[in-house]
């Protein structure tokens, strides 16, 4: 299963629809995508089904930046919320 990545554009805001599976192979290649729009940027995670480490961190660094995560899957969701805990230093339960 490989990446896709789906564009649009509508007043001011670009979402990325990201499609397939999130791998550390495939970060470099969002990131830029992400970098190149301005203003408001959110990525839709509505079919990714399948992500990395590296691809975790890059979502938790993404949100920190003030992306838009949508759609995210509970799983991710609490993957993201461990590293980040770990992150931040605290206990993630």
């Amino acid at each position: 299963m490989t990446l896709r990545i789906e564009t649009t554009r509508d007043r001011g805001t670009t979402v990325h629809y990201l499609i397939g599976r999130i791998g550390s192979e495939n970060v470099a290649e969002v990131e830029a995508e992400v970098h190149r729009d301005r203003g408001r940027v959110a990525l839709d995670l509505e079919e990714v089904m399948l992500v990395d480490m590296d691809a975790v961190q890059f979502l938790v660094a993404c949100e920190t930046e003030g992306i838009q995560l949508l759609h995210c899957l509970p799983y991710i969701r609490a993957w993201m919320d461990r590293e980040q805990s770990r992150a931040d230093g605290t206990s993630g339960g």
